[in-house]
């Protein structure tokens, strides 16, 4: 039986000349596939969803990072996203009778 990561690697690299075949979010999917896998229990089922809520917290805190140095946000911006109400209004009420 083939894992998935050889899986991938077959389907990488099928092309002539080293061409992909594969985009990275089809190759990020079999990886995820692959680590999923070897999931055996509810705790590593948590610890894997701490890791990946981890991984997209540390990208996002990068993101503001470089914003904050940029100049494009400051202590005001944030203090005002905290006020903001940012609700999609409902238009159920509307079709209330």
């Amino acid at each position: 039986m083939k894992t998935l990561v050889n899986l991938a690697e077959m389907c990488n690299f099928a092309g002539e000349k080293g061409e992909k075949n594969m985009s990275y979010s089809e190759m990020a999917q079999l990886e995820l596939m692959n680590a999923l896998n070897n999931i055996n229990s509810e705790a590593e089922l948590n610890e894997f969803k701490d890791l990946v809520a981890l991984y997209f917290a540390k990208k996002a805190q990068k993101a503001i990072d470089e914003l904050w140095d940029e100049g494009a946000i400051n202590e005001e911006t944030i203090e005002q996203w905290g006020a903001e109400h940012m609700r999609t209004p409902y238009r159920y009420a509307a079709h209330r009778s």
